[in-house]
């Protein structure tokens, strides 16, 4: 899984981003079907990383991006792995 360093937040603390499909497991890709296919998936990965303290990343540099703030990367790992398996 590639974390992307981005800038820190307002209190300094670093964050990371991660596309959303980090998060989901191969049959919740599946489940969404029709034309706004990628708009529902985004937006239930969204509600799924809420879970763990991520939220959706509003930039145009990186579409489809979740961001979660931690000091503890391996961590952050093992907890978006941990979604991804729910």
């Amino acid at each position: 899984m590639e974390l992307t360093r981005i800038n820190n937040d307002v209190n300094g603390n670093p964050r990371y981003v991660v596309h959303f499909l980090n998060v989901l497991t191969e049959e919740e890709q599946k489940q969404f079907e029709g034309i706004d296919h990628i708009t529902k998936l985004y937006a239930y990965a969204i509600n799924k990383a809420k879970r763990i303290g991520g939220k959706k990343y509003h930039t145009k540099k990186f579409g489809g991006g979740l961001v979660f703030q931690s000091y503890n990367t391996k961590d952050l790992i093992k907890k978006i792995k941990g979604l991804a398996n729910d």
